[in-house]
């Protein structure tokens, strides 16, 4: 018998959308500065083992039990560090993370400001796609069970940065909503279905994801629309009539 879901709650305090979001990490919650020394080096330790580990046998290797053998360290540290599974994991993922948030709130345009919004959500869909790619098996490992994978910080970040510039590209729309529609189409599940099972090219994905900002804006700029297909010189990426 399945085990019955609980009702998520919303956070007591949620981010508003239409304030600039923050820089937040993915991984424990704890204040990296304050770490002790000691605890900054386990916690270096570990992190290295768990990547040893991908990097020999792949996400699914990836155990508490695993690292704990591989850093030689008892299966509680590794718990008391990370909490569970997916805490390690997305702990894993917290750098590039880090580097992807840091390129989407200060960067350059176009994904960063300075650019039009529409043109800054073809910029963030298509990096993020092109990340999902690079780590897939390590995202699809870490994803949270159902009743958190939407309070997860690092996804609340990304949210409210789309309906900041969904507010700013079609302010009388239900940003909230369409926001999560195009988060949808970055879900690392989908991209693992699409490029791995239905073999799509990168760049078809891409294309879609430009597709879809300008039919949710209303907009169709940037784009060349031929005979043969949809050429996007905004962006980059060409799509034909075939889709490929």
């Amino acid at each position: 018998m399945s085990r019955s879901l609980q009702r998520c709650t919303e956070p007591e305090q949620p981010q508003d959308p239409a304030v600039t979001p923050v820089l937040l990490d993915i991984g424990t919650g704890e204040d990296e500065p304050a770490l002790r020394a000691d605890a900054a080096r386990n916690r270096a330790r570990l992190l290295d083992a768990a990547a040893r580990l991908v990097a020999e046998h792949g996400a699914a290797g990836v155990t508490m039990e695993a690292v704990a053998a591989a850093a030689k360290v008892g299966k509680g540290t590794v718990f008391r560090r990370f909490g569970d599974r997916t805490g390690l994991l997305n702990a894993l993922l917290d750098h590039s993370e880090k580097k992807f948030q840091a390129a989407f709130l200060n960067g350059e345009p176009p994904m960063g400001p300075g650019a039009p919004p529409v043109e800054r959500l073809r910029a963030f869909g298509c990096a993020a796609l092109r990340r999902a790619a690079d780590d897939l098996e390590l995202q699809l490992a870490a994803e949270p069970c159902p009743e958190r994978r939407y309070l997860v910080p690092a996804r609340r970040v990304r949210h409210a940065h789309v309906v900041m510039l969904l507010r700013q590209a079609v302010p009388d729309a239900d940003s909230e909503l369409l926001a999560q529609t195009l988060m949808g189409y970055l879900e690392p599940a989908l991209i693992h279905h699409l490029t791995q099972q239905c073999r799509m090219p990168m760049e078809r994905l891409q294309a879609g994801w430009c597709d879809l900002v300008d039919r949710v804006t209303r907009t169709a700029s940037g784009v060349t629309r031929t005979a043969s297909g949809v050429t996007r010189t905004a962006s980059g990426v060409t799509r034909t009539a075939s889709g490929k």
